[in-house]
């Protein structure tokens, strides 16, 4: 971070500072694990916590101020009316004094997985900053902006929500000058109403973004693709279906260590490969190759850092256990997603004797839709071709519905109601050669399974 005077900051934030404040500030916290001398530390609330407890802590470590919504004894304090809108607003400011490329990225899945392949293609030509892990909210993202200093030449920020208003406020604050939406699915639907409601609360990212920010949506998106141009802003469409997008794949071929492409646009084509299985992998790789472009990077040079691209933890992370190919997929689930995790499983080579099979729990955050939505996407599971699908958790046993709908026989169709008993389950049934997908949201911790059959 480079440094800012303290009175810069109440300004930028509409506070009143009864102290001298003509010092410099060097880093901004929210923890005061992180506090050093020089800092402003922001005192947060939240659910189960409140910043105002650690106020004067923070002073004794060194900060120079508290922003604060009331007096705390010990500390000094800018008082806002607002922490949390404050440390937007101080962001902000700090955006502002960086003349760069800012690509905005949002959507339903695989944002986290595009964000990192255009940090990566980025990379490639600019000292590159990027949202690290899931730090994509109103607290994470604006941390991320105060780590851009004079050496950073561009910026890759991820913004997820759960609610409308969420992403038009990281986008007023981050100004993005490029923007990406991956998709619009059913993530969040219980919040958001419908897909339509979705792609409103998706569409915000144009909030902040510069006038003439070019847009990158996918054309096999039935809602994205709708989305036409206004006020001269450009949209750059991408595929793997359809030849009318601005960049396009073909020739898409999956081996067991990952997916070969050609990569097809206005003036040639380029064979490229990511390390993962997957369509979709196919997909996030396009979005980096367009925004690269749009950059003026080489093509080479983006079909190069494409892929050097690893997905890491427990995102569509692929291993050899006993014999057998998990795909770990455990960081988050909704229909479009699981349809996507499947369709890698189906991908693997397993040798003969060897079975593809699909291990799901639930998919949070549907609402009133959630039954529907776990019985369509069971008789994806029969509809893709699965050997066996075992499930657990209160929604899952509409996946076995939908999957015996679809033709699947029930014998092969199997829920259980803990991870205890389905573990049990897989430890005795799974053999050499199976390929094994594990695919559910966050909160249910379906890799505590994957560890326990390691």
């Amino acid at each position: 971070m480079e440094k800012i005077k303290l009175s810069d900051i109440v300004a930028a934030v509409d506070g009143s500072f009864g102290y001298p404040s003509d010092v410099e500030v060097t880093s901004v916290s929210t923890d005061t694990r992180t506090i050093k001398p020089g800092s402003v530390f922001i005192a947060l609330k939240g659910e189960n916590f409140d910043g105002h407890d650690y106020g004067a802590k923070a002073c004794e470590l060194g900060a120079e101020a508290v922003i604060a919504e009331r007096r705390i004894d010990g500390a000094k304090c800018i008082i806002v009316d607002s922490t949390a809108r404050a440390l937007l607003q101080l962001a902000n400011f700090y955006r502002k004094k960086f003349t760069i490329p800012v690509v905005g990225i949002t959507g339903s899945v695989g944002k986290t997985t595009t964000k990192d392949m255009i940090a990566l293609a980025l990379s490639e030509q600019f000292n590159t900053v990027k949202t690290e892990g899931n730090h994509n909210n109103e607290i994470g993202m604006p941390m991320t902006l105060f780590g851009m200093d004079k050496t950073t030449q561009a910026a890759v920020i991820e913004m997820g929500m759960n609610h409308f208003g969420e992403i038009s406020r990281l986008s007023m604050c981050c100004e993005p000058t490029v923007v990406v939406i991956t998709n619009i699915g059913h993530s969040h639907i219980e919040n958001l109403g419908s897909q339509q409601g979705i792609l409103k609360a998706k569409m915000e990212i144009l909030d902040g973004a510069d006038y003439m920010a070019p847009m990158v949506l996918s054309m096999d998106d039935k809602l994205l693709s709708q989305v036409e141009p206004r006020h001269g802003r450009r949209i750059v469409f991408y595929s793997i279906k359809k030849k009318a997008a601005d960049v396009y794949a073909s020739e898409i071929v999956t081996d067991p260590e990952g997916t070969s492409f050609k990569i097809n646009y206005d003036g040639g084509s380029i064979a490229a490969r990511v390390n993962c299985a997957g369509e979709h992998n196919v997909k996030n790789a396009l979005a980096a190759f367009c925004v690269g472009r749009l950059l003026d990077i080489p093509d080479e040079k983006l079909v190069h850092a494409i892929g050097e691209f690893k997905p890491q933890g427990i995102r569509q992370s692929v291993r050899e256990v006993k014999g057998m190919t998990f795909v770990v997929d455990c960081y988050n689930a909704a229909p479009d997603s699981v349809k996507a995790a499947l369709s890698t499983l189906m991908q693997l080579k397993v040798p003969e004797g060897g079975r593809r099979i699909a291990v799901l729990s639930d998919m949070l955050e549907l609402g009133k839709q959630a039954k529907t939505l776990h019985r369509l996407t069971g008789e994806y599971v029969a509809a893709a071709g699965a050997d066996l699908l075992y499930c657990c958790g209160s929604d899952a046993a509409n996946y076995v519905d939908g999957a015996v709908k679809k033709g699947m026989s029930p014998e092969y169709c199997k829920h259980f109601e803990s991870k205890q008993e389905m573990t049990e389950a897989l430890r005795a049934d799974l053999r050499e050669g199976d390929a094994v997908l594990f695919k559910a949201s966050r909160g249910m911790k379906l890799e505590e399974v994957v560890s326990a059959l390691e």
